[in-house]
C-alpha cells in the first residue's frame, strides 16, 4: 500500500512514522508548505517531499490529509485528481469536505495529544473512523486496526462532540497546568511540587465521574479562600477572571 501524507505536524509525523513501521505499507511522499518541515519528515521516512500539493503524486493508494482545518480545504482544491482513498485526520471537519473532489473518501480521527519530542505506541490510541463509500469501509479499518487496538466508527456530528470535549479534557486542562507553573515560577517553587496531586486527579476519573472526584474551595464556595486567591492574582486580571468562572462552574454543576 503506498501512502502519501498531506502535512508535516504533530499528527502528521506520529501516524506517518507509526504507518510506515507496518508491513506492507510504504509512505511515498510528503507534502508541507514549509520545505524544511516537510524534508524533515521525509528524511525520516525515507522519501519524497514537495511543497506545492499540485505536485502530489498520483498513484498512491492512500492519500492522509493531517493539516489545520483552515488549511484543509485549500490544500484539497490544489490536489490532482486520482483514484486513492482520501481521510482526514481532524476532528472538527466533516468527512464531507472532500465531496466533489474524489468519491473515495472518509476520516481516520485518533484522538490523542501529539508533541513531536515525544514518542508514543499508536496500539492503545483510540481511532475514530469514517467512510463514505461502503467498499472502502473495510480497507479503513483493516488500516485502523493493523494501527490500534482501538477502533470505532462515529459519524461527523458526534466526532466534533467528541473533539469539543477532548479540548476541554486535554488542552485546557494543560494550559491551566501552565498557569500553575507560572504562578510557582514567580515564587520560586518547582512544579515538581504538583505532579503526586496531578496524578492522583487523573487517576481518580478512571474510577469516578469527573464531578464526583471534583474537590477544593469551589465546590463549597468557600468564599473567604477564594477572595484570598483572587486578591493574589490581581495583577493578572485575564487569569483573575479565569479563576472566578471557574469557581462558580464548579460550584453550579456540582
Amino acid at each position: 500500500m503506498k501512502v502519501v501524507i498531506v502535512g508535516s505536524g504533530n499528527v502528521a509525523t506520529h501516524l506517518s512514522l507509526a504507518m510506515a513501521s507496518l508491513e506492507g505499507i510504504e509512505i511515498c511522499q510528503v507534502y508541507s508548505p514549509t520545505e524544511a518541515h516537510a524534508q524533515i519528515l521525509a528524511e525520516r521516512l525515507n522519501c519524497d517531499f514537495i511543497t506545492d500539493p499540485t505536485q502530489i503524486r498520483r498513484d498512491a493508494d492512500v492519500y492522509l490529509f493531517a493539516l489545520k482545518d483552515q488549511a484543509l480545504e485549500p490544500v484539497i482544491r490544489a490536489v490532482p485528481a486520482n483514484n486513492g482513498l482520501w481521510l482526514h485526520t481532524s476532528g472538527s471537519m466533516p468527512m464531507q469536505v472532500f465531496a466533489g473532489y474524489t468519491e473515495r473518501y472518509g476520516v481516520l480521527y485518533p484522538l490523542q495529544t501529539f508533541s513531536k519530542s515525544r514518542e508514543i505506541s499508536f496500539r492503545g490510541i483510540p481511532l475514530f473512523i469514517e467512510c463514505h463509500r461502503e467498499e472502502d469501509k473495510n480497507c479503513l479499518e483493516d488500516l485502523a486496526r493493523r494501527l490500534s487496538g482501538k477502533v470505532c466508527e462515529l459519524s461527523s456530528e458526534k466526532r466534533r462532540s467528541l473533539h469539543l470535549a477532548a479540548v476541554f479534557a486535554c488542552n485546557f486542562t494543560n494550559h491551566i497546568y501552565a498557569l500553575a507553573e507560572e504562578i510557582l515560577a514567580k515564587e520560586g517553587l518547582s512544579r515538581d511540587y504538583l505532579f503526586p496531586l496531578i496524578d492522583e486527579t487523573a487517576a481518580k476519573v478512571h474510577e469516578l465521574p469527573a464531578r464526583e472526584a471534583q474537590t477544593g474551595p469551589a465546590i463549597r464556595y468557600d468564599e473567604n479562600i477564594i477572595n484570598k486567591h483572587l486578591g493574589m492574582l490581581a495583577d493578572y486580571p485575564d487569569v483573575q477572571m479565569l479563576y472566578r468562572l471557574l469557581s462558580q462552574s464548579i460550584h453550579k454543576k456540582v
